[in-house]
């Protein structure tokens, strides 16, 4: 978990990186940003607000870290923060060649040092990186002796930041921790922040092995497991309900106790390692057997985690609990399912 609202801000550079496909340009301002405390205030909140997630990540290289250019900014900051005016530079040109696509949008490019806030409930550093890239219409209203009148201007909502991340001062050696924003994360050009700009891949912490784990599984229930096994989509909900409470109650993970609590089945504990293998390698990660479960990644997962029978365009059965309470045949009016119950609300 993170905190910086209550960090203060030593060093902000601003400057404009356009489109060089489009013939824009890079501005590079010569100074850093001079604001009073009332503005300070607001951009801090602009900054700072959309950072929620718990899902952390890291910069990337082929070979040595120091390969990455971000990495090297970044660290020559770190090490001399009043060198935030000079590398934020290295950091907007490093920015600026990266924009060739036609769809990636210019914009104020800022550098911020935040001096002490809390990471894990731990004080650190850290170096915010962000971009505002649309701006939207506001109306300024003016007293003129005995009237008003009305004038229209286009600004940054601060409520809407565009792009950003946060890079905290610890683990440099692997990349450091970094949580990231960016609201056009779906557009493959847009992918030049994450991808091309920082070089940044998630972190294989417990978010990482929780969310992975959790999605792995729901892949054998729904996708793999009824091409080997005569389930129903009520066995298959089931198995669902149960690995979401065991990610709920428990607080570690162990892939032995997973098998015995929710797969239950020899054959589907050992159907389950062959996919996760495949699984695994097929996406170049590694999920690890033993870890701490994330609440928040617990949270994130729950939303894709629905226990569903969808029967024609007719009914919808939401299962939540006893498997036993749901039976499943057929007869010669068709299939059916039949419902068990001890109240009616």
């Amino acid at each position: 978990m993170q905190y910086f609202e209550g960090s203060a801000i030593t060093h902000i550079a601003v400057h404009k990186v356009g489109n060089q496909l489009e013939d824009e340009y890079l501005t590079l301002s010569k100074k850093e940003l001079a604001v009073d405390p009332e503005v300070k205030e607001l951009m801090t909140r602009y900054f700072l607000n959309p950072f929620k997630s718990e899902e952390y990540f890291q910069f990337y290289a082929e070979g040595h870290i120091s390969t990455n250019e971000a990495w090297n900014y970044v660290s020559a900051i770190f090490e001399t923060p009043e060198q935030t005016l000079a590398q934020s530079k290295n950091l907007a040109q490093h920015l600026y060649n990266q924009g060739t696509h036609p769809s990636i949008k210019g914009g104020e490019f800022y550098v911020v040092y935040f001096k002490e806030g809390l990471l894990n409930g731990e004080t650190v550093d850290a170096i915010g990186l962000f971009k505002s890239e649309n701006k939207e219409p506001f109306l300024k209203v003016l007293p003129v002796e005995d009237a008003f009148e009305v004038e229209s201007e286009e600004g940054i909502n601060i409520n809407k930041l565009d792009k950003g991340c946060m890079i905290f001062n610890t683990d440099k050696e692997n990349g450091y921790i970094i949580s990231i924003v960016d609201t056009k994360n779906k557009s493959p050009e847009a992918r030049y922040w994450t991808d091309s700009f920082l070089r940044i891949q998630q972190r294989q912490d417990q978010y990482f092995n929780t969310e992975s784990t959790m999605a792995l599984y729901k892949s054998y229930v729904v996708d793999h497991l009824p091409e080997q096994y005569n389930v129903t989509k009520a066995d298959q909900a089931d198995l669902l309900n149960r690995s979401l409470n065991f990610f709920k109650e428990k607080q570690h993970f162990d892939q032995e106790t997973f098998n015995n609590e929710v797969l239950h089945h020899k054959e589907y504990v050992e159907s389950f390692d062959k996919y996760k293998q495949h699984y695994s390698a097929e996406r170049d990660i590694e999920i690890a057997d033993n870890f701490s479960i994330s609440p928040a990644a617990v949270k994130r997962q729950n939303r894709s985690y629905k226990s569903i029978i969808k029967l024609d365009k007719n009914f919808h059965i939401y299962i939540h609990g006893d498997r036993n309470m749901i039976e499943h045949g057929e007869d010669d009016k068709g299939r059916f399912y039949k419902l068990y119950f001890h109240n009616e609300e």
